[in-house]
């Protein structure tokens, strides 16, 4: 495993780890109906295939590696509606989660306390959305699914998740050590541990690059 792959999977197993943490649910159903908090997408629906419009697009040999027959993907964010957050809420933060695989392709923080939702394509490099970290592909954007064709298991489930937070995230960030996923999920960590992370609410969808049989 290279540096750069092993760095990826320390984080992405990090993050796991904080996703049980700090969203014990087990499901998007039993989180809404326990707190009203709900997101929803005009992108995809919940528990669906997502769209090409968010898939990476990583061209080998003339076509996109990360769709099947090579279809060009748009590598965009899709567009994220949340509703009944709590009055306390101060920022929010967006990840976007393969649980399958552990690895973070997406997180944006301190996003606006009057904000209902992002934009599709809100998260490319230099958004006013809110601040982005380097993803697992270290990119400061969102980067979409593209998991390896034929190694099972073939479909990954791909988790967005809205975190309302009492106050805003102050990341330690410079240009040559950016924030980075790691950096996030600490920070929630501790939110939690001192009551900020007031709560929470998540969308998954799923994608495979593998032809079913």
């Amino acid at each position: 495993m290279n540096s750069v792959l092993a760095y990826a999977t320390s984080i992405g197993i990090a993050f796991g780890l904080a996703l049980g943490l700090i969203n014990p649910a087990s499901s998007q159903a039993a989180k809404e109906s326990a707190t009203g908090f709900q997101v929803v997408s005009a992108t995809f629906k919940n528990d669906t295939t997502l769209p090409l419009s968010m898939v990476d697009n990583i061209v080998s040999g003339g076509s996109n590696i990360c769709s099947l027959g090579g279809s060009p993907g748009q590598d965009q964010s899709p567009q994220l509606s949340w509703t009944n957050a709590p009055r306390e809420t101060r920022s929010f933060v967006v990840v976007a989660f393969d649980t399958t695989a552990n690895f973070t392709h997406w997180g944006m923080y301190n996003i606006a306390a009057d904000a209902t939702g992002l934009a599709a394509n809100a998260g490319v490099a230099g958004s006013t959305y809110g601040n982005q970290i380097l993803n697992d592909f270290l990119d400061p954007n969102y980067d979409g699914p593209c998991p390896p064709s034929n190694l099972p298991p073939n479909v990954h489930h791909y988790v967005f998740t809205v975190y309302a937070l009492g106050s805003e995230l102050d990341l330690p960030s410079t240009t040559n050590f950016p924030a980075n996923a790691e950096t996030l999920f600490r920070a929630l960590i501790h939110a939690a541990m001192r009551g900020d992370l007031l709560d929470s609410a998540s969308i998954t969808g799923f994608y495979s690059t593998t032809p079913t049989r």
